[in-house]
């Protein structure tokens, strides 16, 4: 065993017993802390290499390990209170803001407390993730001639290949740029299409990265309902009349947070009223490949449907693998195509051609195919487990669709509950959930919460998370 609690409890006691030696004394072997403390090599390993993190040790290879010498006295504290006046002097008139707002994404990037069960999280549990498929694609793109020198600034051609492929229509690999990861894509693609200060429009309810991002280039998110069949045509086009927008950014497959699939009648509608407003359509395609077992034949990207190039693209491969993957596409047809190009190499230069090379031993193994499946039948078993606890513990949670895809359900909540306090009497039961206020670019119509069935161990701990939200909502109710 060497998972992270027995590497932590090992670095704890190594640490208790530091002042047994002097400053630059040896301490006894791997082998034999091995021996003394029954854990594997790997463990004391990483034990030690957390100890020389922290400056307590240092390694001498061939010679062992050394409490480190006594560290200089402390500087003391300078005086930061100057940064105020300087962050904030300009505030009042810059088109792009200096002060970011994070608290939406940090939401499903931030590691709960221990014991807390994860209903807030955006990526799949690591019992669903491919770790030794990525494990092997990873080794052996590290010994494909070439692959630590530096890739084509568009990325590698047989990966710009492979996702052309899969985003269909006339899209070929001469027009998909490789990216670090959706989120930097759809920053590239919004930096490119809208200049600070214009407004941008938005699916409502919407990812909340995408509103951070959007208010980071200075932009001015303007919303636009959905239902459950997408982004409502007629307010869309009244949104594009009153703004004079030349961008609408949208998830047409297993929106986020609604699990909403656009529908077939309303697709020729939206790529239509855009081509008329002189606008762009940014297609956020970010999880066709977390679809559930039961889905049945998905409709194609908007972008396989578009011979004009009012599509931009973004797809990833982040989502149905793990969050540290960071390879997507940016694929866009005509001139926009060289705008993108600049922005992705003046912000990234590339992605790094290891990550790209492993993306394609993965994709290419018989391991991809079977791991999709594996997942597909995972999420449908957790998305009923989930629905079939709600509805047993908590009818008065009103759950509006049942997506086919996707990762979490999205619940409107009673009039009058405060999905704050409701939020917050949820992880003090034990279960984080996700408030719906940071999906909305204006004010919401209700309060709601999302719930994730995919970044927790199984159905056993979706019951006992329904549970304990349930306490949370008896507390809040009450």
């Amino acid at each position: 065993m060497h998972d992270s609690s027995s590497v932590g409890e090992l670095a704890k006691q190594l640490r208790s017993e530091l002042d047994r030696y002097s400053p630059g004394g040896k301490l006894p072997s791997s082998r034999a802390l091995v021996e003394r403390f029954r854990v594997s090599p790997v463990t004391v390993s990483r034990a030690l290499a957390q100890l020389a993190a922290e400056g307590l040790v240092v390694t001498r290879p061939g010679a062992g390990v050394f409490r480190a010498e006594r560290a200089a006295p402390a500087v003391p504290a300078g005086d930061t209170s100057w940064q105020e006046v300087s962050l904030s002097a300009d505030a009042a008139t810059e088109l792009v803001p200096r002060a970011v707002d994070a608290s939406g994404v940090l939401v499903t990037l931030a590691a709960p407390p221990p014991g807390v069960i994860e209903f807030n999280g955006g990526y799949l549990d690591p019992a669903l993730q491919p770790e030794r498929a990525m494990a092997a694609a990873l080794a052996r793109a590290g010994r494909r001639p070439g692959a630590w020198g530096r890739p084509p600034i568009d990325g590698l051609p047989e990966l710009r290949e492979w996702f052309a492929r899969g985003i269909g229509g006339a899209i070929t690999a001469a027009e998909v740029l490789i990216t670090a990861g959706g989120q930097s894509a759809l920053t590239t693609a919004l930096r490119a299409l809208a200049p600070p200060g214009a407004p941008v429009l938005v699916e409502s309810p919407t990812y909340p990265g995408m509103l951070a991002i959007a208010r980071a280039a200075g932009l001015r998110p303007v919303p636009v309902p959905v239902d459950t069949d997408g982004v409502r045509p007629q307010l869309l086009e009244a949104a594009f009349r009153a703004t004079g927008a030349r961008v609408f950014v949208c998830q047409p497959l297993f929106q986020n947070p609604t699990g909403a699939v656009l529908s077939a009648e309303r697709r020729p509608e939206i790529l239509r009223i855009a081509r008329e407003a002189g606008a762009f359509v940014i297609e956020d395609d970010f999880v066709r490949r977390l679809v559930h077992e039961d889905a049945g034949p998905l409709p194609r990207p908007l972008s396989s449907d578009d011979h004009d190039g009012v599509v931009v693209h973004v797809c990833s491969l982040t989502k149905a693998t793990s969050p540290s993957f960071r390879v997507s596409a940016l694929a866009a047809r005509g001139p926009v195509l060289e705008r993108l190009r600049a922005i992705q190499v003046v912000d990234h230069f590339f992605v790094p051609r290891p990550l790209q090379e492993a993306a394609l031993e993965l994709v290419g193994s018989p391991a991809w195919p079977r791991h999709l499946r594996a997942v597909a039948g995972e999420l449908k078993g957790r998305r009923d487990a989930m629905a079939a606890a709600l509805r047993l513990r908590l009818p008065e949670l009103a759950v509006s669709h049942i997506p086919a895809g996707g990762y979490n359900l999205w619940l409107r909540l009673p009039d009058g509950v405060n999905e704050s306090a409701l939020a917050a009497a949820a992880l003090r039961a034990g279960v984080a959930v996700a408030p719906g206020r940071p999906y909305f670019a204006a004010e919401p119509p209700a309060g709601h919460i999302r719930l994730s069935f995919a970044a927790v161990a199984g159905a056993g701990e979706i019951t006992e998370g329904v549970r304990r939200l349930r306490e949370a909502c008896d507390e809040v109710l009450a």
